[in-house]
């Protein structure tokens, strides 16, 4: 509820305005009210869709539809998409009705997860995507996936999670089969920081990518060999933080899993 309230006198004015806000903000009062990770049947933006947890999409909703992070030009008629980490299909959805003419092709590690998308892209009738129940790595190897039951499933071992076996495959191998990709979304949950520079022959024949980067305290920091190679491939790039620390020489974030997560938008001259 504090939520929904902070929200809803911020951008009073966009009530007014914005449908897409105004359906935000019914998804965030109705999450005051459910209980996370548990499935539910809602209608969004015409669609019907089955969530896994509620707190998971609502902010999945605003980041995509409401703030449109994955919206980019394009003068291809067919543009392809490589929706990495597509999770229920939030950006599936969003990348579909926008550009209808795409390909996309859409990779999910976790099973749990994976059942879900089918059946949201299925019962939606989205045509113009191709779903590959896999982990993004840079090999073809059977690993352990961390299943959190939301959009936090992780090939690294987090806390209190589900444990399950799931089929990675080269990712480079997937790149290698196209000519030219015009958008990769990577939301693997801190696996980009050895798929990144594993795809590193291919980044030549991407348009934009989207990373949402994570930074593990167990794990070495490696968003400095990400940004590098971004720039050798005559990227540019636009940086948002998603966790802010206001005193970060205190607050270390010691006690949490991951000390940083970033959202890194790359785009060609």
């Amino acid at each position: 509820m504090k939520d929904f309230i902070s929200f809803f006198f911020k951008d009073f004015f966009l009530l007014f305005t914005s449908s897409n806000f105004r359906t935000f903000t019914r998804l965030l009062f109705i999450n005051s009210f459910k209980k996370r990770y548990t499935e539910y049947i809602i209608s969004v933006n015409s669609y019907k869709l089955l969530v896994a947890d509620m707190k998971s999409f609502v902010w999945q909703y605003q980041e995509i539809f409401l703030h449109k992070f994955y919206s980019f030009n394009t003068s291809s008629d067919q543009p392809v998409i490589f929706d990495c980490g597509a999770n229920i299909g939030t950006s599936v959805l969003f990348f579909s009705k926008k550009y209808s003419n795409a390909k996309i092709v859409a990779f999910e590690a976790s099973p749990y997860i994976y059942g879900i998308l089918k059946k949201n892209i299925e019962n939606n009738s989205i045509k113009n995507v191709v779903l590959n129940q896999n982990a993004v790595w840079t090999k073809n190897e059977e690993l352990e996936f961390s299943d959190e039951g939301g959009d936090s499933g992780s090939i690294y071992s987090i806390a209190n999670t589900k444990k399950v076996k799931v089929q990675a495959i080269d990712f480079l191998e997937a790149l290698n089969k196209e000519d030219k990709i015009d958008m990769l979304k990577m939301d693997i949950e801190g696996a980009e920081n050895d798929v990144i520079p594993h795809i590193a022959s291919a980044l030549y024949k991407i348009d934009k990518i989207f990373i949402e980067y994570h930074s593990f305290n167990n794990g070495e920091q490696r968003l400095d060999e990400i940004l590098s190679l971004l720039k050798q491939n005559k990227f540019r790039y636009y940086i948002r933080h998603v966790n802010n620390r206001k005193s970060p020489f205190i607050d270390t974030a010691k006690d949490k899993e991951m000390d940083m997560q970033l959202n890194i938008f790359a785009f060609k001259n």
